[in-house]
């Protein structure tokens, strides 16, 4: 089973590496022009830069742990409530990523290339207007994501503590993917036209906040697949495998 769980991750994180740059070149291809379209060559240079792969490295390692609960309920060694804290803690840290891509969307389509002051806005290192102006350019956009994904997180954590105090580990896995897909299907329906309308203006650097939605929305979405493929394998292994005398072959 740790094998099939193990192929289930190495999949998912191909299809992330193959779909980067057909996304990037859809995103910001010419359909567009205020100047800001990339071809194959500049795509292709996203593989060469450390955020990415820490990025990739942040959505595998996620899918991982997701698979901790699918795995032991495929060996029929159901864990106990306090070993469900790992799949809560990770599904609440991707719904949190979700409200924050789709915030940031909304964002910059309102401010334009403002939007980073406005994010900045929740940086606890600024105390006025101006503070929040000059961090909107440096590190104060990033504080402020982080902040507001912290508090996000929390709060997705706590409402899905309380699911899993009455909800057995199937169910709550249902639930886990179930909530994962459909935020991801929203926030996608926030950002994509967000995009679209950063993108035939003369927006310099909100349609990178736009685009981190759609990467967010799409990379969410194609992890809630995983413990579905990784069941698949399981049913495929449980056909093949000898079975022993006087025990009927599933269906």
């Amino acid at each position: 089973m740790k094998h099939w769980a193990a192929l289930t991750v190495l999949l998912y994180a191909l299809a992330l590496i193959v779909l980067t740059v057909p996304i990037l070149l859809a995103a910001f291809g010419s359909w567009s022009h205020n100047g800001s379209n990339i071809g194959w060559e500049r795509a292709l240079k996203v593989y060469q830069a450390w955020g990415y792969w820490l990025w990739l490295a942040m959505l595998v390692a996620g899918q991982a742990l997701l698979l901790l609960l699918p795995l032991k309920i495929a060996e029929r060694r159901l864990p106990a409530r306090r070993a469900l804290r790992i799949p809560i803690i990770v599904t609440a840290f991707f719904l949190a990523n979700l409200w924050v891509a789709g915030f940031l969307s909304v964002v910059c389509v309102a401010y334009g290339d403002n939007g980073p002051g406005a994010v900045a806005f929740f940086n606890p290192f600024t105390f006025n207007q101006t503070e929040v102006t000059n961090a909107s350019s440096g590190f104060g956009p990033l504080i402020g994501m982080g902040v507001l994904t912290f508090g996000f997180w929390a709060v997705w954590a706590v409402i899905f503590r309380s699911f899993a105090k009455q909800d057995e580990p199937d169910t709550l896995l249902k639930r886990i993917t179930r909530w994962l897909l459909r935020g991801s299907i929203l926030e996608l329906l926030i950002a994509v036209p967000s995009h679209v309308i950063v993108r035939r203006r003369d927006d310099c650097c909100a349609p990178a906040g736009t685009f981190w939605g759609i990467a967010t929305g799409i990379s969410i979405m194609l992890l809630c697949f995983g413990p579905g493929v990784f069941f698949l394998f399981v049913e495929r292994v449980q056909r093949v495998k000898p079975q022993k005398p006087g025990v009927d072959k599933p269906n």
